[in-house]
């Protein structure tokens, strides 16, 4: 049998890929749209985060979810730093979730309240993900909007604190294949991981009917 690590990978593959490729992030990562559909994402991301972290230390003794908390990967303080870069130092008067990051958002807290292997997948999605292809994201919003390289702006797609990202998502992978579950909950730790890229495509779709392409 597949580690666990490498089942949830390949079981998520597809909607992985569906968010990955959603319109609003190609036209995004293309430069065909302004910052302020970059502002506008980074605050749906404030939400979800704010779900994921208001709750972590809850669970910082739970035996399931509680070996994925780690200090080192926290990003509110940095989406908020973001954001003030953004919008502004009154940032926070303005802010509104879309529908569907009100629902990501709720799902995730639902989750963490009284599933934590529920938590564990939306937490594997989110953060390893930021690891990886959220880096591709930083190095096109600095050459397209001109942000500091690391700094203000992109704050959020940077670990300071992991200064191996390569050798921190194995250590990741490695917990995932030792987590305390059995193999139905493994299978249902699999099926929230889909519905968690569900809920990101779902949020990339309101954006794009939000910010619909500007340019051929």
């Amino acid at each position: 049998m597949d580690a666990f690590s490498t089942a949830i990978r390949v079981a998520s593959h597809e909607q992985h890929t569906e968010a990955e490729t959603s319109t609003f992030m190609s036209d995004l990562l293309g430069g065909r749209l302004g910052v302020d559909a970059y502002t506008r994402y980074t605050e749906q991301l404030w939400f979800v985060y704010r779900a994921l972290e208001d709750t972590a230390s809850a669970l910082r003794t739970d035996p399931v979810a509680g070996p994925f908390i780690r200090p080192e990967l926290m990003r509110v303080a940095e989406l908020e730093r973001d954001l003030a870069h953004l919008r502004g130092p009154a940032w926070r008067e303005t802010l509104s979730p879309l529908p569907a990051t009100t629902a990501y958002a709720a799902r995730i807290r639902e989750c963490a309240a009284g599933w934590p292997g529920g938590y564990v997948a939306h937490h594997y999605t989110r953060y390893l993900g930021d690891l990886s292809g959220g880096q591709i994201i930083r190095d096109k919003a600095e050459r397209t909007w001109g942000f500091a390289r690391k700094g203000d702006g992109v704050r959020f797609y940077v670990f300071e604190q992991i200064a191996n990202p390569a050798a921190f998502k194995r250590s990741y992978r490695e917990l995932l294949d030792t987590i305390a579950a059995d193999d139905l909950e493994k299978q249902r730790i699999i099926t929230e991981c889909k519905r968690a890229f569900d809920f990101n495509g779902a949020v990339f779709r309101e954006l794009g009917d939000q910010f619909p392409r500007t340019a051929a």
